[in-house]
């Protein structure tokens, strides 16, 4: 049986080393003397979502009830899985589900509003309009620890009279991290009718993140983004192709405000997931990036994101150093 460890190291400089050594402990010792859990646990409502906590709060939650069509709002509720985040202490959702300003919009999602395939067919698997829609396959594997909680699932992509036309195994991982909660987005999707040319534009395709909708219902003024070249003010944003150097980013950030509380989350793209990646901002809550790509028998999709949720503010250092502590990460030998 393979096994991993993972841990944290709070600073490394570059170019500079350090040696571990590491000691195998039993499950009982992954208890707090009080008795009150530690680390990530996976607790699975059958059928409607299972949610990962830390330490006996809620990090991360995936919703992946069937499509339910006996009622156009059941239908609505039902024609996507997403993941929702939770604020690093477990208090509250900082992500949309359905309903609110823009209902397709959910937590941390995925989709393409235009999307071809197999002799031309259509689709719109972004707003799920018609037989399009994503489904919960199977569950994987799943992983429970100190240091990070993950799993991963099959999600199916349906299109006309509800074929799935391509399927995709997606990785969902969080870190227990001092200061805030790191989320990994790890995705391969392949075609089932292909060719699968995946396309759309920066509002409706790609990888998202969204806000509660208290965002855009009361909050959206305070809304500001930080981006590699330096803080907007309130309220502007920007979006390619207006802005025709908004594509490529290593990294951006959202801070908005939920209740009394102003949270900031970073959106970290890997270099090697598609390019160009053109962006996009919404002062209610809604960021994120999109691609083009065509799917062949012989030539899947795979992506890699991170997003860093934290209370209150940061700086561009900060940001920056989340973007090379991906993109670089520290090599491990094993003696």
């Amino acid at each position: 049986m393979t096994r991993q460890l993972h841990f944290v190291i709070d600073q490394l400089p570059a170019d500079e080393s350090i040696q571990l050594t590491g000691t195998v402990i039993g499950n009982e010792d992954a208890t707090a003397s009080s008795g009150s859990p530690t680390g990530f646990a996976w607790q699975n409502t059958r059928g409607e979502s299972a949610i990962l906590s830390l330490d006996g709060k809620p990090a991360l939650e995936y919703m992946y009830a069937a499509l339910d069509e006996s009622s156009p709002q059941a239908k609505e509720e039902t024609y996507k899985v997403f993941h929702h985040l939770y604020d690093p202490h477990g208090t509250r959702r900082v992500t949309k589900g359905s309903g609110g300003k823009y209902t397709h919009h959910r937590g941390l999602f995925y989709g393409f509003n235009r999307i071809t395939y197999g002799d031309g067919k259509q689709v719109d698997t972004w707003h799920c309009k018609g037989d399009a829609h994503l489904s919960h396959a199977a569950f994987i594997n799943s992983e429970a620890g100190i240091v990070l909680g993950r799993h991963q699932v099959t999600v199916d992509w349906h299109g006309i009279d509800k074929e799935v036309f391509a399927r995709e195994q997606r990785e969902m991982t969080v870190y227990n991290l001092p200061g805030g909660r790191l989320v990994e987005f790890a995705s391969q999707l392949k075609g089932v009718i292909t060719p699968v040319v995946l396309d759309g534009d920066p509002q409706h395709a790609g990888f998202q993140f969204r806000a509660d909708n208290e965002v855009a219902a009361q909050t959206a003024g305070q809304t500001y983004y930080l981006r590699p070249d330096g803080r907007g003010s309130l309220g502007q944003t920007r979006n390619w192709p207006q802005v025709e150097s908004h594509v490529n980013l290593p990294w951006n950030a959202m801070s908005f405000v939920l209740g009394d509380q102003r949270y900031t989350a970073v959106y970290l793209d890997h270099p090697d997931n598609p390019k160009p990646a053109r962006h996009s901002e919404r002062d209610y809550g809604r960021f994120g990036s999109y691609f083009e790509y065509r799917l062949t028998d012989d030539r899947p999709l795979a992506l890699n994101y991170r997003v860093w949720l934290q209370q209150g503010e940061l700086t561009g250092e900060q940001a920056e150093a989340l973007s090379r502590a991906f993109v670089e990460p520290p090599e491990v030998v094993v003696r």
